[in-house]
């Protein structure tokens, strides 16, 4: 077998998983119960294969179905993978007390995000904010890359087409949306400064503040973000915050690189 056969080989598509990997996500990101139909419609799959992997999925526990309703959620089947994955995951192991500290220290609720799809970051470590009102964000959840301040970010150190970030900016959505000349401009200082600031455009009354954290290819795949209330989060806070969250992404990294992870 020729290298250029064994290469084939390994890339050899799966449809079946592919559809049912498809789903999965469809179903984490979906805010409600969902039918055949529309999931099918949404993944443009053929219904009676939708429905076909969707029994197999519930067999599995990694769907649930409600029979009054004919609809489908996530199941709690895949909470045991989903926590492996961040046992297992030295980041998020890692930089779990160092939000710890960020949240006590500046009374914001800090996470850790991870490229986990081509367009999609997931939150893999969390602290929330001491305060008496803070933002509700879970271990596990989904938004998009390019949203807020890390997506600035993601675009200003992953994207290099700037018609690619027309288009996905189009899909995007804000309380405050920006004009897309202002946001490249912005993706174009957080490239300079080495962080970004989303103030309110996100989510009204919000700042978030994020700093990204490389790959041994140079991209930006994970970050560190810290969510506040922007009455409370001043902007001469915004500097001494930033420096403390490079300095927990610089720490980090070095711990990472003497484990030898």
């Amino acid at each position: 077998m020729t290298s250029e056969q064994a290469g084939s080989t390994t890339k050899r598509q799966v449809p079946a998983v592919t559809r049912a990997l498809a789903i999965l996500r469809f179903l984490a990101r979906w805010p409600e119960p969902v039918g055949v139909n529309p999931m099918a419609r949404e993944l443009d799959l053929v219904p009676s294969t939708c429905l076909h992997i969707l029994r197999v999925l519930q067999d599995e526990g990694m769907v649930d179905f409600d029979s009054q309703t004919k609809r489908y959620t996530i199941g709690i089947g895949i909470l045991p993978l989903a926590r492996s994955a961040l046992q297992r995951n030295s980041f998020s192991t890692l930089i779990q007390p160092q939000l710890s500290e960020l949240s006590q220290k500046f009374g914001v609720t800090s996470i850790a995000t991870q490229l986990s799809e081509p367009n999609q970051m997931i939150v893999v470590a969390l602290s929330q904010s001491s305060m008496p009102f803070r933002l509700q964000v879970d271990l596990g959840s989904r938004f998009p890359a390019l949203i807020s301040a890390t997506g600035r970010l993601f675009a200003a150190f992953n994207v290099e087409d700037e018609q690619t970030l027309r288009q996905e900016f189009d899909r995007l959505v804000w309380d405050h949306p920006p004009d897309f000349e202002d946001w490249v401009q912005e993706i174009r200082e957080a490239r300079e400064r080495g962080y970004a600031v989303d103030q309110g455009t996100y989510i009204s009354g919000v700042t978030v503040v994020a700093v990204p954290v490389f790959g041994n290819s140079g991209r930006m795949t994970r970050s560190i973000v810290a969510i506040g209330i922007s009455e409370r989060l001043k902007d001469k806070q915004v500097p001494k915050l930033t420096r403390a969250m490079q300095g927990i992404r610089d720490h980090i990294q070095e711990l990472q690189i003497d484990a030898g992870s």
